[in-house]
């Protein structure tokens, strides 16, 4: 342009400049989001169409949508699998427009006969034939960086709910506890969102797994960590693997709609095909045969080049058999690794946990992780994988928003960060930390004094034939005391026998990346002969239960018990152990003080001293920590295995007997697919040396009402001891093999249950000669028994669990020994278990 002259836009061009933009003004432009109605979690995948053109998009994992048209459009429709359609009007221009579906009432998938093959069906036998080129666990090795986000909600309160004081003081002090995230105004109150940063490492050959979490923020009423809800919040647990045939969830294994055996458990459809990114896909939803069974009903796209799966969605039907559970959803993305096989990029889980009453509350539980900077086919060392989750000392440090702003994959919606305030404010108010502390009374039986807790409260009262009544009162310290030492404690008081009995003990903890610890403990107290603490410790229901009724072969002791615990590596754990106890019997007994003489004087107490030396090999056993002890969530696939040796030692502060013992133990689990799941336990004991038979292998009874899985039902307490034995626990759960197959017995939901219990055992000579005919006194002794002529002892049974959701009847036959004195021949025993 020349100086002093004028520029002269030519018509042409400025028609060209704004064509689109006049084309445009005509058409139809919306950009939106879909939500649950209920949970306001995005619904990815779902189909955006503008109505009767073949317009369409499908919303992206986080449920966000872009649709265009330049043809004149009136409505746009939203469909998802599993929810009812919508529709809303549209106009000419740019506008925002956000759909909430509602969950569908599904019902049965008519069967309809083709000539012909599915067409779905040749997709899936190439997805299964391929299987092994995606399937990430053919990976040598991978890790990866991922952010992990939790949310736990109250959802569907109640009217009546609602007008309890407790919800009434939260409503003065927020200015509302509604989240409507519904168009019908349904209210969530958050309870906690956590947030967690990690490391993940996975190795094939040995099968490894760690997860190195490097940062958490972790906000919610009445969670004080001690180290427990840092392991939990990260990735580990919430990973799902549908190349897998059988999806383990919530202790429950759920069929694969790709797996080897789907046809037997799914109807599919071939709905369509669509490029996914730039991957080119075919779409199948898959529905289950029958609503009682543990599968999904959703929809999954799988590429047509690799004939890998792309992303599925897939959710439970609330009729399958699981307890509590409205839906289970899992939504993810999957994505090519550098080496081959896919792995998830995004996930998204839900548990919608249904009320317990019609005036109650349901609650909802999101799990969100996303995955980036994969490296695959590094594996490293076999000692890096010691510890299933490590959490770093630093990992609480970073709470401000800036950090995590920078470690977050995607930003936090405007909805989470309103969470953080509100469960602020909640937990704030007294009447809720007096609800809080209510509740973890009853989950933990402790009442928590800050440093101190108080209980447990399920032993504070027992009345048997030896005591009278029983009252006690106990104690350990907590986390918050010490994060190396624990102190615990209780003082009873029987006032049949008049008799004062206590305990006080400590554990230090010396490392907790080999979990190591020590400990020593010293007891006055009076217990049932077979009852050794080392079983029946981890379950306090039987063990307060076997302190009621007639207490047959009751004795007090005082022992001292000290030893030394530590995970070499992981999976394998080495413990040592001494042991000094006393045996005074409340019964009639009696052994010879010298068994080759005839004439020799008959004694009925005596003291031991003893240290063991053991083993336990659990390659696939999960822990976590909480504060200062370490808990078990399972032994997983592989068997553990503990191999123990004991000498005893005389002359030892009094004690009385040299002897050898080996005890080996084998526990599993088996997943045995359409049967179900079976738990084997396997013990085999020898004993060296002639003892008393208190001192041999004392197999443990039952006569409590209830079924005990680690005891022998209809055997009575004492009535049979082995220095040479084998013993299996065998439980078999089907699940809904039968009853889901029985018209209407179905929406019962019973789970068919078996058992067998036995025993092989002997006992020799010299140890028959350490039995008593009499007591000191001169009294008939009450003998205990020993197998015969290699005749076993076996129990039988059947039963139906998950009665009204809570009860379990087992029907017990005893088969052997059925002369013995006062024997059950068959027994009906009634339990209460809490199982989903």
């Amino acid at each position: 342009m020349h100086p002093g002259k004028s520029m002269r836009t030519h018509p042409l061009l400025i028609l060209f400049w704004f064509t689109p933009a006049l084309l445009f003004s005509q058409g139809t432009e919306v950009k939106g989001k879909v939500t649950d109605a209920i949970s306001g979690e995005a619904i990815p995948f779902a189909s955006v169409m503008f109505k009767n053109t073949t317009l369409g998009v499908t919303t992206d994992f986080e449920g966000n949508f872009l649709l265009r048209s330049n043809v004149p459009v009136d409505s746009i429709l939203v469909t998802s699998v599993g929810y009812n359609p919508r529709i809303k009007p549209v106009k000419p221009g740019q506008q925002l427009i956000n759909f909430q579906l509602d969950e569908a009432i599904t019902n049965l998938k008519e069967l309809v006969v083709k000539s012909g093959e599915n067409p779905a069906y040749k997709i899936l036998r190439q997805v299964i034939k391929n299987k092994e080129l995606h399937d990430k666990r053919t990976l040598s090795a991978y890790e990866c960086d991922v952010y992990t986000k939790i949310e736990i909600d109250v959802n569907q309160i109640s009217e009546k709910l609602r007008q309890k004081k407790v919800m009434k003081k939260i409503a003065q002090v927020l200015d509302s506890i509604d989240r409507v995230v519904g168009e019908d105004g349904k209210p969530i109150l958050p309870l906690s969102i956590t947030e967690s940063y990690s490391r993940l490492y996975y190795r094939t050959n040995p099968l490894l797994k760690t997860e190195d979490i490097l940062n958490t923020r972790i906000n919610g009423i009445g969670l004080n960590d001690g180290g427990s809800v840092n392991q939990l919040v990260g990735s580990s647990f919430q990973e799902y693997n549908f190349y897998q045939n059988r999806l383990p969830i919530l202790g429950k294994h759920f069929e694969s709609p790709i797996a080897e055996g789907g046809r037997l458990y799914y109807e599919y459809d071939l709905m369509d095909s669509l490029y996914i990114g730039d991957d080119y896909c075919y779409r199948i939803d898959f529905f289950p045969k029958s609503p009682a069974e543990l599968a999904f009903t959703g929809r999954m796209w799988i590429t047509k080049k690799e004939f890998a799966l792309r992303q599925i969605e897939a959710s439970t039907d609330k009729r399958a058999n699981i307890n509590f559970i409205n839906k289970i959803q899992i939504q993810q993305e999957l994505m090519p690794t550098p080496s081959g096989p896919w792995m998830p990029k995004k996930n998204r889980v839900l548990f919608n946990v249904s009320p317990l009453s019609k005036n109650s509350a349901g609650m909802l539980a999101k799990f969100y992780s996303s995955n980036k900077n994969i490296v695959t086919d590094q594996p490293h060392p076999s000692s890096f994988y010691n510890k299933r989750v490590q959490v770093e000392e630093s990992a609480n440090s970073h709470q401000d928003d800036k950090f995590w702003d920078s470690l977050r994959h995607e930003p936090l919606t405007r909805t989470e960060k309103n969470v953080y305030r509100m469960i602020d404010t909640v937990k704030s108010i007294p009447i809720v930390k007096t609800y809080v502390d209510i509740f973890k009374i009853l989950v933990q039986g402790y009442y928590n004094l800050n440093q101190v807790e108080v209980g447990p409260y399920i032993s504070s009262i027992a009345h048997n034939g030896v005591e009278g009544i029983r009252t006690q009162m106990g104690f350990r310290t907590n986390y918050s005391f010490s994060k190396k030492m624990t102190y615990h404690g209780m003082v009873a008081y029987g006032f049949g026998d008049d008799r004062l009995k206590y305990s006080l003990g400590m554990r230090r903890t010396l490392s907790r990346h080999h979990w190591t610890t020590t400990g020593v403990r010293y007891t006055h107290d009076i217990t049932r002969l077979g009852l050794d603490p080392e079983v029946v410790s981890n379950n306090p229901l039987f063990l307060a239960a076997a302190r009621w009724g007639r207490f047959v072969r009751a004795y007090y002791y005082d022992e001292v018990f000290a030893y030394a615990k530590r995970e070499f590596v992981r999976g394998f754990t080495g413990r040592v152990a001494v042991h000094h106890w006393s045996f005074d019997p409340t019964y009639r007994f009696g052994f010879p003080s010298n068994p080759s003489d005839t004439t020799s004087s008959v004694r009925n107490q005596f003291i031991n001293a003893e240290v063991f030396f053991e083993a336990r090999y659990a390659m696939s056993e999960t822990f976590f920590q909480n504060g200062n002890e370490r808990l078990s969530l399972g032994i997983g696939k592989k068997p553990a295995i503990t191999l123990r040796y004991t000498r005893g030692v005389k002359g030892v502060a009094g004690s009385n007997f040299n002897y050898d013992k080996l005890m080996l133990n084998i526990d599993q689990r088996l997943n045995m697919g359409l049967l179900g799941n079976a738990f084997i336990t396997i013990n085999s004991e020898y004993i060296f040396n002639q003892l008393p038979y208190p001192l041999l292998t004392v197999h443990l009874g039952n006569r409590t009402p209830t079924y005990t899985p680690f005891t022998f039902n209809l055997m009575n307490y004492g009535e049979f001891a082995s220095d040479c034995s084998v013993s299996m626990h065998y439980r078999q759960y089907f699940e809904g093999l039968i009853f889901n197959r029985i018209p209407l017995m179905s929406r019962l939901k019973w789970r068919l249950v078996g058992t067998a219990n036995v025993i092989y055992g002997s006992m020799r000579q010299a140890n028959r000669q350490m039995i008593s005919e009499l007591t000191p006194n001169g009294e008939p002794a009450l003998k205990t028994g020993y197998f015969t002529n290699g005749k076993p002892y076996l129990e039988l049974g059947y039963g139906v669990e998950n009665i009204f959701k809570l009860l379990r009847i087992d029907f017990v036959h005893r088969l052997t020994y059925l002369d013995n004195k006062n024997v059950r021949k068959f027994g009906i025993l009634l339990s209460v278990q809490f199982k989903l």
